[in-house]
């Protein structure tokens, strides 16, 4: 099936359909076409949520700041975030409701991008599609936890720089930026597991040639928890990174069965191309 839904053999308007799956460039941008109405419906509904939620959300978006600016008072530090210009407060509201939005909405366009990159999959996987939504979902948010769970240390690491006497005044857009970008690196790390799962089903990763990779898996979850741990503790890092390479090795378990199951449906004597 491609990723239009429509019945084998047939495209959406009843005409014959090319046996292998393949689409015109007619029929591709307007698949696209669909796939971005839908995705885009899905994030004004998330940004919708967002907006009625806004003051929740900027609250807990400040919160590892709140709790640096406590330790820095008890040590005579003055760390206060402030809006400097006319525009800044709409803007900051906007930008908030955006990214929520788009959290909100994370499966809805997720969904959409899987169907429209993968059209080549029979009908009998396409059922994955769904099961990629459901489960990136998850894997983002808890990035994005491990992230602002460890905002408090890394914040406090790099404002500890501040000199006695001075004032650390912050632009609250800099400082939304600055931690969007930290927990959009953790999220989209921790789909990363993910995406090599899409690419085993789409046909363009094999579990044996990711194995043949493992030491730079290894090194790059190694670094992921050392960013997120800016301290000189090994053992905390361990335990950030525990929970990576489980998703890791999960992940690689999925492609090996899945790897298995196109061996035994392709017969013997016959090997992947990306093997």
């Amino acid at each position: 099936m491609v990723a239009g839904e429509v019945s084998p053999g047939r495209t959406r308007k009843g005409r014959p359909r090319n046996p292998d799956g393949s689409m015109t460039l007619f029929e591709h941008l307007k698949e696209f076409q669909v796939r971005l109405f839908r995705s885009v419906l899905g994030l004004l509904v998330g940004c919708a949520i967002a907006y009625f939620y806004y003051d929740q959300i900027f609250a807990l978006v400040r919160r590892p700041f709140d709790l640096v600016v406590e330790e820095a008072r008890a040590q005579g530090q003055t760390i206060t975030l402030a809006i400097s210009g006319v525009t800044d407060a709409f803007t900051l509201q906007l930008q908030i409701v955006v990214i929520a939005g788009l959290v909100i909405s994370l499966p809805i366009w997720l969904y959409q991008l899987w169907r429209f990159i993968a059209p080549g999959l029979k009908s009998n996987e396409q059922k994955w599609a769904v099961l990629f939504a459901a489960v990136a979902t998850p894997l983002f948010l808890f990035g994005a936890w491990v992230a602002y769970q460890t905002m408090p240390n890394l914040l406090h690491l790099l404002l500890g720089f501040t000199p006695q006497g001075v004032a650390n005044i912050i632009n609250v857009n800099e400082y939304l930026g600055f931690i969007i970008q930290i927990l959009l690196f953790f999220g989209i790390g921790a789909l990363i597991p993910l995406i090599f799962v899409m690419l085993n089903f789409a046909g363009f990763l094999t579990a044996r040639g990711l194995l043949k990779q493992w030491r730079w898996l290894v090194i790059g979850v190694l670094t992921f928890a050392a960013v997120a741990t800016p301290t000189a503790d090994p053992f905390t890092m361990l335990m950030v990174a525990g929970p990576f390479l489980a998703i890791v090795l999960v992940a690689i378990l999925v492609m090996w069965l899945n790897d298995a199951r196109r061996a035994r449906s392709r017969g013997p004597g016959t090997r992947s191309r990306s093997s």
